[in-house]
């Protein structure tokens, strides 16, 4: 067993991280993406320093721990890119406060308007076709308008 690991080379740090790194394509997770870095690391550190079996699993363990952090707060700068467009899958918020044309007319609180290529329904005070109307409020796919 102690022959496994005096015989850890740079070379074998580098296969074990391209081949954490294939499993990761098999079976995505982040996880051995992470693993495999630290194991190329390793051994890029190696052909550099030339460390003891003991200071190559050393590194990789404190590589392997310090990638968690180091994912977390690349995924959290990553989460911060997605709040620049608030409105993304959240259409029916992007329209409160436009104003659009009846296209069929409100009767009895409820009626239509054309947006872009969509009917939506509205619900509001009753109003004939071609009255303009702005959106006040959106509650699923039913928009609720009042007079521009």
């Amino acid at each position: 067993m102690a022959e496994i690991f005096t015989t850890l080379g740079t070379w074998n740090w580098l296969i074990l991280g391209f081949i954490l790194m294939a499993l990761e394509l098999l079976a995505p997770g982040i996880f051995l993406f992470w693993l495999g870095l630290a194991a190329l690391l390793v051994g890029l550190l190696s052909f550099a320093i030339n460390p003891s079996w003991q200071t190559q699993l050393l590194m990789f363990a404190v590589l392997a721990v310090a990638a968690v952090p180091a994912w977390r707060h690349f995924a959290r700068s990553e989460g911060s890119r997605s709040q620049s467009n608030p409105f993304l899958n959240k259409r029916t918020e992007a329209l409160i406060g436009r104003e659009f044309t009846l296209e069929k007319p409100i009767v009895d609180g409820t009626g239509t308007v054309r947006i872009d290529d969509t009917i939506w329904r509205v619900a509001g005070p009753d109003a004939p076709a071609g009255s303009r109307v702005k959106v006040v409020q959106a509650d699923g796919a039913s928009l609720t308008v009042a007079a521009a």
